[in-house]
């Protein structure tokens, strides 16, 4: 009996240490938590709480009927850069203008360069920013701006080009400033209540938030092995004479061949550089500058039935106006009213005459121009320029003989 038990406890002892010696260790792995059935329920909770909402139809333009260039080869152009997007933002303003002035670089010199969209908007905040200030918040803040912004803080600060400064995070593949213009304007806000008009001070905060969003923007840039300043870069880099750009507008509203304020609200420090002319001299400036091989950067409205991305094109439709009845006072009724807008800018990079009339082409920043088979570009009648288009910047020798009608 005692070696019986002598041998269960052996036994035991050894069965028990080879337990030991397997002792299970376990690993840890992360994971993103599931739980199906609770996100059904959820789904089917939102579906069932969320209120019915028919979508609101607007009119638009049969473009079926509409006898339209089939493709962007069409056209005469001239040079300009890829059409890139503007993202989330409103500073179709910053990239038209810069195309044009990319073009135009390329038209003298016939060097292709890209320059940064986002250094130019950097400082346009900061200046607006001052302003709001220096004014205690009576001016306008946000995110758009002029075509004539675009040269003017050139002056100020100089250019760098698109590699040197983004205005995007790594990873990040399109421009949205809607939390930094929110979080701008909030702050700015704030100091009516506080009274708090600090310049210095609140141009550190506008910076700060500015260098958070989008970076903060390069002092010194490399070329060809030399450091450079932006302003440096624009003297030795850019070359372009900034003066020789002129801005012209066509309101009956303002004396004709004098320059006038363009009283609009992107026109935030009340430029009055604009050259206002007769609508016949608008439009025939345009059509003269664009087939004598400029390139034009213009402003206006793109909020008509005609105007539609997917289908690629701007035409006046007859059951708006008859295009024998454009004139300069439809012109100043609908923008009186506010049905003609200072929407957005857009770059003029080629021509083309089809059944006696003019059609534009159109490089677009915006959304809207990736919706149909020419993506970054539309297809404007002339009779769209006529009516809807505002102004237009373009080098001083492609109006010469409209400029030698103002008046000292």
């Amino acid at each position: 009996m005692k070696r019986t038990i002598q041998v269960v406890l052996a036994v035991t002892f050894v069965v028990s240490s080879a337990l030991a010696q397997v002792e299970r260790r376990d690993s840890a792995i992360l994971v993103v938590p599931k739980n199906e059935f609770l996100d059904s329920i959820k789904a089917e909770s939102a579906r069932f709480n969320a209120k019915s909402q028919e979508s609101k139809k607007q009119v638009q333009l049969d473009f079926s009927g509409i006898s339209h260039p089939s493709s962007a080869s069409e056209f005469t152009q001239y040079w300009h850069s890829s059409p890139i997007s503007q993202g989330l933002t409103g500073t179709c303003w910053c990239f038209s203008a810069t195309s044009f002035f990319e073009s135009e670089i390329y038209r003298l010199t016939k060097r292709e360069i890209k320059l940064s969209e986002m250094y130019t908007v950097y400082w346009e905040y900061v200046e607006k920013a001052r302003r709001f200030v220096r004014e205690r918040g009576n001016s306008a803040f946000g995110e758009g701006s002029e075509a004539k912004a675009v040269p003017r803080i050139w002056k100020m600060y100089g250019i760098v080009p698109e590699e040197a400064y983004t205005g995007l995070k790594t990873g990040q593949k399109y421009h949205d400033h809607s939390k930094l213009i929110e979080e701008m304007s909030n702050y700015l806000n704030s100091l009516k209540s506080s009274n708090a008009w600090n310049e210095e001070g609140a141009l550190i905060t506008i910076k700060s938030t500015l260098n958070h969003y989008i970076g903060e923007p390069p002092t010194k840039v490399v070329v060809d092995g030399k450091s450079l300043t932006p302003r440096e870069y624009l003297e030795k880099v850019v070359r372009l004479n900034l003066d020789d750009y002129v801005d012209i507008m066509s309101l009956m509203e303002k004396p004709y061949y004098q320059l006038v304020e363009y009283e609009v609200q992107d026109n935030w420090w009340h430029g009055k550089e604009y050259i206002n002319v007769p609508l016949g001299d608008f439009v025939g400036a345009i059509k003269s500058a664009i087939r004598n091989g400029y390139t034009v950067s213009l402003g206006g409205d793109v909020s008509e039935p005609g105007y539609e991305g997917h289908a690629g094109m701007a035409v006046v439709p007859t059951f708006d106006i008859p295009s024998a009845y454009i004139n300069e006072s439809a012109r100043q009724f609908r923008f009186s009213n506010s049905t003609t807008g200072d929407d957005h800018g857009i770059h003029m990079v080629g021509y083309l005459e089809k059944d006696g009339k003019d059609w534009y082409l159109i490089k677009d920043s915006g959304s809207g121009s990736r919706n149909n088979h020419h993506p970054g570009y539309y297809f404007y009648t002339q009779d769209y320029v006529k009516l809807k288009m505002l102004d237009f910047m373009v080098h001083k020798d492609a109006v010469k003989s409209l400029l030698s009608k103002l008046q000292k």
